[in-house]
């Protein structure tokens, strides 16, 4: 695919993933839904930021914004990323299966398909905790884009992960497997909960 996948406008994007195209597909999707999450928190930060109501906390406040474009800019490369590894993955499968080299190259490729979507989960996990310190530090008028960041980012989080499994599934090299997997449940039971809880205090706050 010549043109970047993140260069699309939202339209575009959205209509080549309905597409009968193998990229971009959940992991992208995920990817994107992350920066998503990430630049709610970015936007509070930015009405909050310069407030005298907020001065206390303004170091805070631009230090966040500084984590989160880092956040959102890694999970845009995200999406080229996961495309691009997909690639030699269907290489691989398209190998005969008489071949003596298919199990390798498929090994390996396959291997290689788990980073981008890993990646995504640290740095998703990343984003929740800027949502939190937000939801705590920034203005009380977007405390909704807060909760919406972070409902975003545990749906992001949860793709993410099925974009993992699906291939460490099929890995002979079962340690390599169960190390992922390991790393992938952890953040799971950790982030999961915590952005599910930081989505449940926004609405309290909204709803009382």
């Amino acid at each position: 695919m010549s043109e970047r996948l993140t260069s699309r406008s939202c339209e575009s994007f959205a209509s080549v993933l309905a597409a009968k195209e193998s990229v971009p597909g959940g992991g992208g999707a995920a990817a994107l839904v992350g920066a998503l999450g990430v630049a709610l928190c970015s936007m509070v930060g930015n009405f909050t930021t310069g407030k005298k109501t907020y001065a206390a906390v303004e170091d805070d406040v631009q230090r966040m914004l500084a984590e989160a474009q880092d956040v959102r800019l890694r999970l845009i490369a995200l999406v080229e990323e996961d495309a691009e590894a997909f690639y030699p993955l269907s290489q691989a499968y398209a190998i005969p299966r008489d071949d003596p080299k298919r199990a390798v190259v498929l090994e390996e490729a396959t291997k290689a398909a788990c980073a981008a979507p890993l990646e995504m989960m640290r740095q998703i996990c990343h984003a929740i905790e800027l949502l939190e310190e937000m939801g705590e530090k920034g203005s009380k008028m977007l405390v909704s884009d807060v909760g919406c960041g972070a409902l975003l980012c545990r749906a992001a989080l949860e793709a993410a992960s099925m974009n993992v499994f699906v291939n460490t599934k099929t890995l002979k090299d079962r340690a390599f497997a169960e190390e992922t997997e390991a790393e992938c449940d952890a953040l799971l039971a950790e982030y999961g909960p915590r952005a599910e809880a930081c989505a449940a205090q926004v609405m309290a706050h909204i709803r009382k």
